[in-house]
């Protein structure tokens, strides 16, 4: 899935407008503006179409921990660097919804994708660990129609 799909699923999911896009992302210390907004949200074929990045996409997950969450102090300042994946993106959803591998497994089952619990904790493991296993498009796909679910009932 490309980031621009991400943002456009948990902005529907969350039933959260432009202006509060734009809150999420500044609570992770990315200024942006509603147009940038707007450019982010429209399909790849349309006029306007701006690639949400990877180095955006993380701090906007990081917002979105934050926004869920609340600020944690102890923390330290997050910082990335490289490319961000599908398996990323998921960590980020786990910890910013507070939800346990029961809690995914529903989520997923929702969508009408069973995952087996070892499934699941493959996808959280270390990249080169023998278990490790990559979060395909499709696997993101239904966690974030299973969230949608869960967030703004069937």
């Amino acid at each position: 899935m490309t980031n621009n799909d991400v943002l456009r699923s948990l902005r529907y999911a969350m039933d959260l407008g432009d202006p509060a896009l734009v809150d999420i992302f500044e609570l992770a210390g990315l200024e942006v503006t509603r147009a940038d907004i707007a450019c982010f949200l429209k399909r790849e074929d349309e006029e306007g179409y701006l690639e949400c990045s990877d180095a955006a996409m993380a701090h906007f997950l990081e917002g979105l921990i934050v926004h869920q969450r609340g600020k944690n102090e102890q923390a330290p300042e997050a910082s990335f660097t490289g490319r961000l994946n599908n398996n990323d993106i998921l960590k980020k959803l786990r910890v910013a919804f507070i939800l346990k591998e029961d809690d995914m497994l529903a989520i997923l089952e929702l969508a009408g994708f069973p995952l087996s619990r070892p499934e699941l904790s493959a996808l959280f493991r270390k990249k080169g660990h023998k278990n490790y296993r990559e979060c395909g498009d499709q696997i993101l796909r239904n966690f974030l129609k299973g969230l949608t679910f869960k967030l703004r009932g069937r």
